[in-house]
């Protein structure tokens, strides 16, 4: 994609590997529009980065709010170059049939049709310029799996499966990979790992390697499921 700087949509911008891939991304001069759920997150976002970057709370969940918010940034500073749909969240841990029905919604609603509804609002302005990047975050538990998190799972299998349909229909200067961030010490990691989640590196340690892997995605690897490699 060329060492210009690039307009990147990041939805949960918050906190996490979204926080610290915001960080990574503005410090390498590229510009922000980032969503979180969280109304005091993006309070600390605006206070911290200012124009030409953008920060709004959104709920992607929502269609209706991830269509506003596209509407505006799309009708004030035009297409993205890239989209990176982070934004997710996991079950507690519970074998599948402890798991309330309402939570497994949450994970869905989050992780599968949030990922829809960011594309379908952005990707439009996209296709008509005819370039851009997507990448949607998926996991090792896209690949694979582990008890006690099968709604995870089945979400990020289904990322996988969304993204690799998505590239074979995007026009040919585009770019689409699910991206599996390896595994890093987050808050969503620690409800699963407890204490052990200590041994893996920092969202900002593996933003180190994260951001610049995201910003070289090319051709080569359209359509493939890709990997950041380990910190």
């Amino acid at each position: 994609m060329g060492s210009e700087p690039k307009k990147i949509v990041l939805t949960g911008a918050g906190r996490g590997l979204g926080l610290a891939m915001a960080e990574g991304f503005i410090e390498r001069g590229h510009t922000v529009w980032g969503c979180s759920r969280s109304e005091s997150s993006v309070e600390r976002l605006r206070s911290r980065w200012g124009s030409p970057h953008d920060f709004q709370a959104v709920d992607v969940a929502d269609d209706a709010q991830v269509a506003a918010w596209a509407r505006r940034l799309l009708d004030t500073y035009g297409p993205p170059d890239f989209i990176v749909n982070n934004a997710a969240a996991i079950n507690r841990n519970a074998p599948l049939w402890e798991v309330p029905a309402d939570e497994f919604d949450q994970v869905i609603d989050i992780n599968v049709k949030g990922i829809a509804n960011v594309l379908r609002h952005f990707l439009p302005a996209m296709i008509k310029r005819g370039s851009g990047v997507v990448v949607n975050f998926s996991s090792g538990w896209g690949r694979s799996t582990s008890p006690e998190v099968a709604p995870y799972c089945a979400s990020k299998y289904a990322v996988e499966g969304l993204t690799k349909a998505l590239a074979d229909e995007l026009p040919s200067g585009m770019i689409a990979v699910p991206l599996n961030p390896g595994i890093i010490n987050t808050d969503m990691l620690q409800s699963c790992f407890g204490e052990s989640a200590d041994d893996y590196p920092t969202p900002e340690q593996w933003a180190t390697k994260a951001v610049p892997y995201i910003l070289g995605l090319s051709r080569r690897e359209h359509g493939q499921s890709v990997t950041v490699p380990a910190y």
